[in-house]
C-alpha cells in the first residue's frame, strides 16, 4: 500500500462528507486507503460514513479519546508506506495528493510534507508554515510585533515570515490538517503524544521528526482548503484551555528546566485574558 490517508473526525458530518468526496477524487490515481476514527460522534457521522462511503474504513470510538490518541489508532490500523493526517473540514485539491506524494518520494531527508492551506476566502493561512517555538519567537507571536514585521526572520520567526508562502522551504512544524508523513520517519520519531488532548500534537510530532534526522517541509503548490467551523462559548472556552495546556505540556518537553516555571506563569496570565476576553464578549452579546 503506497498511501494511508487518517482523518480523525467529530460532530463535524457535513464537513466530513466533503473532505471524503475530495481525498477520494484526489487519491484515486494512488494506490491507497481511507482510514476514518470517529469519536464518538452525536450528529450521525458514522452512519453517514457506513452508507455513503462503503471503501472507507470505519473506527468508532466509544468516547472522545482526543485528536492524538484517534490518529494513532488509525495509524496502527493503516499499512502505507505513506501516511496522511488529514482534518475532517478540509478541501483537497484534485492534483494535491499526487503532488505531495511525488516530492516525498523523490526527497530523501523529507520526513513529513505539508501544504498551502488557505481558508474558505482564499487567504493563506500562515500556520501552514512554522519554525520551532522557542519563548522569544512565541513572544513575538503573541504580542503582536509578528504581525507588525511578517517578513522579518527574527520578529515573525513563529511562521517563518521571510519564507514567500510561494515558494517551497522546510519548516520546523507542519500542522495537523495535512501532514503527509513517511512512515519510517514515524517509526522512528514515534507516534503522536496522547499527553495532548487537542492542539500541540502536529508540532510536538513535527519536532520529533526533526530530532531523529528527519527534514519537514512546506510545499508551496500542494493546496488545501480548511474551514474553520465556529463553536460554541462553551465549546471556545474549553478549546482554549486545551490550547494553552497544550503549550504548557510542550515546552516542559522541549525547553530547558530552567524555562518551566516562567513558561507556567506566562502561559497561566495569557490564558485567564483568553477566557476573559471571551466570556466578557458572550456578556455583551447577551
Amino acid at each position: 500500500m503506497e498511501l494511508s490517508a487518517v482523518i480523525v473526525s467529530y460532530n463535524v458530518r457535513e464537513l466530513l462528507r466533503g473532505a471524503l468526496q475530495s481525498l477520494i477524487a484526489a487519491a484515486q490515481a494512488t494506490e491507497h486507503e481511507i482510514i476514518v476514527v470517529d469519536n464518538n460522534s452525536s450528529d450521525g457521522s458514522a452512519g453517514m460514513v457506513s452508507r455513503e462511503f462503503p471503501s472507507v474504513r470505519l473506527i468508532v470510538s466509544d468516547s472522545n479519546e482526543g485528536f492524538a490518541s484517534a490518529c494513532n489508532r488509525g495509524i496502527l490500523a493503516s499499512s502505507g508506506e505513506y501516511i496522511l493526517i488529514l482534518n475532517p473540514d478540509t478541501v483537497t485539491r484534485p492534483d494535491a495528493i499526487t503532488r505531495a506524494l511525488d516530492f516525498i518520494k523523490t526527497v530523501p531527508d523529507a520526513g513529513a510534507a505539508g501544504a498551502h492551506l488557505t481558508d474558505k476566502n482564499g487567504k493563506f493561512l500562515p500556520e501552514s508554515k512554522r519554525g520551532f517555538p522557542s519563548p522569544l519567537t512565541s513572544l513575538f507571536r503573541f504580542t503582536g510585533l509578528g504581525r507588525l514585521f511578517p517578513r522579518s526572520a527574527f520578529f515573525n520567526a513563529y511562521y517563518l515570515g521571510d519564507k514567500p508562502e510561494n515558494e517551497t522551504c522546510r519548516a520546523d512544524i507542519l500542522t495537523g490538517a495535512f501532514m503527509l508523513i513517511r512512515r519510517k520517519a514515524l517509526d522512528e520519531a514515534g507516534l503522536f503524544d496522547t499527553s495532548f488532548f487537542m492542539y500541540g500534537e502536529d508540532i510536538d510530532l513535527s519536532w520529533r521528526i526533526r530530532k531523529a534526522g528527519f527534514s519537514n517541509y512546506y510545499l508551496h503548490d500542494v493546496h488545501i482548503t480548511h474551514f474553520k467551523g465556529s463553536s460554541s462559548g462553551q465549546e471556545m472556552e474549553t478549546s482554549v484551555r486545551h490550547f494553552w495546556n497544550a503549550m504548557i505540556i510542550f515546552s516542559e518537553k522541549h525547553l530547558g528546566k530552567g524555562w518551566h516555571v516562567p513558561v507556567r506563569v506566562a502561559v497561566s496570565l495569557l490564558k485567564w485574558l483568553s477566557l476573559t476576553r471571551l466570556r466578557v464578549a458572550r456578556t455583551v452579546k447577551k
